[in-house]
């Protein structure tokens, strides 16, 4: 019998069933280490490999350095480094989307392909729009101010 057609109280019945299942499975992290190695190498490949990752990291690093430059409030601050943060989340979902639909569909043309690919970009744009929206509230006000002192 293939593990694909184990049921889950089949599984749960077996002991044996779930560790074959768990040997099968590919490069299980066996320590918190091992996860943390493997996290940290999603998040290489994607700043090595992703144009748009790099230009929303540095995006995301100036206006956390304007914040601190403009002396913002801690949670001013926080919300940047957070809508900045969810950018690049948002970059590393669509990475992985995009590698496993051309894993998927490989060389060939599909719609939902197509569909899947423009819908996780579309979703890193809105994120990149809300943040920058709130970076312009919270940055352009002292900005002003600075530039009218002076």
């Amino acid at each position: 019998m293939s593990n694909k057609s184990l049921t889950s109280s089949q599984t749960e019945a077996k002991p044996e069933a779930r560790s074959i299942r768990r040997e099968l499975s590919f490069k299980v992290a066996p320590n918190l280490w091992v996860s943390f190695k493997y996290a940290w190498a999603g998040l290489s490949y994607t700043f090595l490999t992703q144009r748009n990752f790099r230009i929303h990291t540095v995006i995301g690093s100036v206006a956390l350095s304007l914040g601190i430059g403009l002396q913002l409030q801690p949670v001013e601050l926080a919300v940047i480094a957070l809508t900045s943060g969810l950018v690049l989340v948002m970059e590393l979902l669509n990475t992985a989307l995009e590698a496993v639909v051309d894993l998927t569909v490989q060389r060939t043309y599909h719609d939902l392909a197509k569909i899947a690919k423009d819908c996780a970009a579309a979703a890193v744009l809105v994120s990149a729009i809300a943040a920058l929206i709130i970076a312009a509230f919270l940055l352009i006000p002292p900005f002003v101010t600075l530039v009218q002192s002076r």
